[in-house]
């Protein structure tokens, strides 16, 4: 909880997204563009309300695609397999993962605020403790859905089916990757939720071999 969520979150937004926003120029530059070449629209001449959802929207869309490829790319996952070695869920499983994660996380979601500009630091904080408060109920073993709420907002009963240890045989890689929408597991059929999974096994295949402690967790996809 400590390196995660204060040490590493703090040099995660403070370093990496102005070296992403420096990398993307210089790469742009070399090709005679610029970042303002991709703007779409400038969130300043719409209502604020509106600017803020068409912000969230993208940039959870993107982290549920992120969130795909931590488990379909071999390397990726190796790195993902942190988060997926709890055995119990607690709102102390979301803050379970591996430092690279982040990294790639915000390093694509710097996409959005690339090509959706006039946004500041206040607009970004509003979505990220959004979502994070919702990270934390989702991980949370509450067995709640939300109603009909369930097919928007990612939730505790939906969530722990993506821990669950035995896939179900239709999948190869994964199901509910929604991190803050569960709408976008509903769209692209990735959404899996037979019953209440309160009580099911947690963690991956042969994850009795995966290292328990923090140092050799933090050092395990280096090894390999």
């Amino acid at each position: 909880m400590f390196f995660n969520f204060f040490l590493l979150n703090l040099i995660v937004f403070i370093a990496l997204s102005n070296t992403a926003a420096e990398f993307l120029n210089d790469v742009l530059s070399l090709a005679g563009l610029s970042i303002s070449s991709f703007q779409l629209f400038d969130v300043d001449d719409l209502p604020k309300w509106l600017g803020l959802l068409i912000f969230f929207l993208v940039s959870d869309f993107i982290q549920w695609n992120t969130h795909r490829l931590l488990h379909r790319i071999p390397l990726l996952w190796s790195f993902h397999k942190v988060h997926h070695s709890v055995k119990e869920m607690g709102f102390a499983a979301h803050l379970r993962y591996h430092w690279m994660e982040p990294v790639v996380y915000k390093s694509l979601l710097y996409i959005p605020i690339a090509i959706i500009g006039g946004f500041d630091a206040q607009d970004v904080a509003i979505v990220y403790f959004f979502a994070i408060a919702i990270g934390h109920l989702n991980h949370a073993n509450l067995g709640w859905d939300y109603g009909f709420l369930k097919y928007v907002f990612n939730n505790p009963k939906m969530h722990i089916w993506h821990h669950a240890k035995e896939l179900p045989k239709h999948v190869s890689y994964g199901v509910n990757y929604g991190l803050t929408l569960s709408l976008w597991d509903y769209i692209f059929k990735t959404n899996y939720v037979p019953y209440d999974g309160t009580y099911i096994e947690l963690g991956f295949e042969n994850d009795e071999q995966f290292p328990k402690d923090f140092i050799s967790q933090e050092l395990y996809p280096l090894k390999k």
